[in-house]
């Protein structure tokens, strides 16, 4: 593998614009040479000075990713340094506390693993991020030798690359170190084997499992093959019902309603594997952003395994309802056993059958359903969004208890169902209740989240999307419970103006809110943001019109309905349910991509696992905490008073300052850290130097006090 595939293979996607620029440095070499006179035609002494100006601007370049490379590494090792004296110090508060509630004592040394852990993670890609731009910059520097024929690069590297300090700082070794020994001796029992499967760092290039991949592709055969069959036999058995004039016996939208939800669920699990292989493949850290184990989750192959094994299911499902008399099996009694099936895959308490992924997902379910009571991450917002796409199937599975449940046009052998009968009624209030509660869950979790920040804008606003969802439903239902055969109900009026605002609500919110679109600085993207992480522009031109267009579904089946399609009602509501969830498949690349933008702002690349409050006072005592005889000590004293200022945390605040201002002390530079634009170079790099050895030698002396 060339090196410039292996680092885009193994970068943090999060800190992609601090790593080496090796494409574009290999860019310069090569139209260095196209560009440079011919030997044949000019002077020698005009070709020296040719790659002379070249070599000028080539190492000038150079100097300033590695000035680039130095600052990053230096504010993330200064970051680590003091995440771990903070570990630390609650490892001992824990210890000091062992005696006193040890219930909660397990919880929170459950808690210090998990921060461990992530910690541990870090220190690995921060590692990574040393080892490749030394790799690169050594590639580089051997290229530009080789294609110019001299040793310069060789010499830079020597004087400039070898004495840097992100190449010769063995801090991250050291904390390393010190993080598995804590972890094994103070958490573990001393037990290294089980300490390093906690701290197993998963491989940091893409790697697929060849069981996983077979499966996917064997179940996704039968489930073709299966859909085939049952196609044909679909067809067989409607013209056998026609010519045997039993036509009556059985109501297809019954049929059609109770296989729809699972159908549409299977879909959705195969486009989110769709949707992961597409988040991974462009760097889009899906992982950090859904705050997933990085260790143990789900990847694209095992949902769309999900998907195959299920769709197989379901057709077989199918299959056996359309032979249910030659079986001698109840027809009904197929779609219920399928439902079932899902049911218990889904709540098995049991650890198997993907059972971390399912646990997640019953975690976060009821801080949906309850979403005014608990804080709202982006996880819990982003799959109750994922609902309100798949308000049919809740429809269909509401349908589908109510037909069993009530046995209102079943027959007592569960061979037949005349009607769709009372329950699919659309003026009936449970129908509109279940129509509103995607909507509801995510009103709730936008108030709940203005009530954690404050913020009118935009958590108010985007609950008033929400609720144009209600008056849509609240007008749909009295209009079918006051219509007539002859005229239409003042409702209807009502619906088709709530519909049209609710759309252009939602569509400018997706375009402008969700995805980040007609920023004002995008600059060559145009009518799209400044930076896009997918590889063409025609990908988001393509998403603004598709989004416009499926917003406005409810017109597409009105139209349909007016024409003349009314008795094919439930295949057009079908197909548009299939149609929403590719919409949503569409907006999950694009809402992701701007989440990852603003992780990539701030450089998270892990999860940020607080095991004790912070405060803006820690802001003070971690500075403080280099100068005390015991550093430890600081976190464990009880804080009397509290500022006003917002929260802060420390972990997050940048070391390096974008600002021009000289530090006024010592004090303030550990504060700050900051390396800024200086107009000498010379005094630049004197200051940072000076900085650097400062922060590296309190550093040192404050491990030297740990270990003591």
């Amino acid at each position: 593998m060339k090196f410039a595939e292996h680092l885009g293979a193994h970068i943090t996607p999060e800190w992609r614009k601090q790593y080496i620029q090796y494409e574009e440095m290999k860019a310069m070499l090569y139209a260095a040479l196209e560009q440079a006179p011919c030997a044949e035609v000019v002077e020698e002494e005009v070709l020296t000075r040719y790659f002379a100006r070249f070599d000028e601007s080539f190492f000038t370049f150079c100097d300033k990713e590695l000035v680039k490379i130095n600052t990053f590494y230096a504010e993330k090792i200064a970051e680590a340094t003091r995440k771990f004296a903070m570990l630390r110090s609650e490892l001992e508060g824990s210890e000091y506390e062992q005696m006193k509630k040890k219930k909660i004592q397990r919880r929170k040394v459950m808690d210090l693993k998990l921060a461990f852990s992530e910690f541990y993670l870090s220190l690995i890609l921060l590692q990574n991020y040393q080892n490749l731009n030394f790799t690169g910059f050594r590639k580089i520097l051997k290229k530009h030798d080789k294609m110019l024929r001299t040793e310069a690069g060789g010499l830079w590297r020597e004087e400039m690359v070898e004495t840097s300090n992100f190449h010769t700082n063995k801090d991250i070794d050291k904390l390393i170190a010190d993080t598995e020994i804590t972890v094994t001796t103070e958490l573990e029992g001393g037990d290294r084997q089980k300490a390093m499967k906690r701290l197993r760092v998963p491989p940091l290039g893409d790697q697929q499992s060849p069981w996983t991949t077979f499966k996917v592709g064997l179940f996704s055969g039968a489930f073709l093959v299966l859909m085939i069959a049952m196609v044909l036999s679909a067809v067989f058995h409607s013209y056998q019902a026609a010519s045997d004039d039993v036509a009556g016996r059985n109501d297809w939208r019954v049929v059609v309603r109770l296989y729809r939800g699972p159908f549409l669920v299977i879909l959705f699990l195969f486009l989110m594997g769709i949707n992961v292989y597409g988040w991974r493949s462009s760097g889009v850290n899906h992982v950090l952003i859904f705050e997933l184990d990085p260790r143990n989750h789900l990847s694209e192959q095992h949902l769309m395994e999900l998907a195959a094994i299920f769709g197989v299911i379901w057709t077989l499902s199918v299959l056996t309802f359309l032979y249910s008399t030659q079986l001698s099996i109840p027809a009904y009694a197929n779609p219920l056993s399928l439902f079932i099936i899902m049911a218990i895959f889904m709540l098995n308490p049991t650890k198997t059958f993907k059972h971390d992924a399912r646990f997640w997902f019953l975690r976060v379910a009821p801080r949906i359903i309850l979403a005014p009571f608990f804080y709202v991450g982006f996880a819990d917002f982003w799959l109750a969004d994922q609902l309100n796409s798949l308000g049919q199937a809740l429809k269909d599975f509401q349908f589908l208890l109510c037909f069993y449940i009530s046995g209102e046009t079943m027959d007592d052998e569960w061979d037949k169902a005349d009607s769709l009968g009372y329950c699919s009624s659309s003026a009936w209030w449970l129908v509109a209740l279940v129509s509103c509660m995607p909507a509801w869950f995510r009103f709730a979790q936008c108030l709940r989240r203005y009530r954690d920040t404050k913020e009118a804008f935009p958590h108010l606003v985007n609950a008033g999307k929400y609720s144009t969802t209600f008056f849509v439903v609240i007008f749909s239902t009295l209009d079918s419970a006051y219509r007539t055969d002859v005229e239409r109900s003042p409702f209807f009026y009502l619906y088709i103006l709530s519909a049209i605002i609710s759309s252009c609500y939602t569509y400018i919110w997706d375009i402008k809110m969700d995805w980040g679109f007609f920023a004002a600085g995008a600059g060559d993207n145009r009518f799209l943001r400044e930076e896009i992480v997918y590889s063409s522009k025609g990908y988001y031109y393509f998403a603004i019109v598709e989004d416009l267009v499926l917003r406005f579904s409810w017109a597409y089946k009105l139209i349909l309905k007016e024409v003349g399609f009314a008795a094919y009602s439930e295949l057009t509501t079908s197909v548009f349910a299939a149609l929403e969830v590719v919409r949503r498949f569409i907006w999950n690349f694009f809402r992701l991509e701007n989440e990852h933008l603003n992780n990539c702002g701030k450089f998270r690349a892990v999860r940020d696992i607080s095991v004790a409050p912070i405060d803006a006072s820690d802001q003070q005592q971690i500075i403080k905490m280099m100068d005390e005889p015991d550093p430890a000590s600081l976190f464990r004293k009880k804080k009397i008073l509290k500022t006003q200022a917002a929260v802060i945390d420390p972990l997050r605040v940048p070391l390096i300052s974008d600002t021009d201002k000289k530090p006024a002390s010592t004090v303030a530079n550990l504060k700050t850290f900051h390396i800024g634009t200086i107009q000498s170079n010379k005094r630049r790099n004197k200051e940072t130097d000076r900085l650097e050895e400062d922060l590296q030698r309190r550093l040192l002396d404050l491990n030297q006090q740990e270990t003591a």
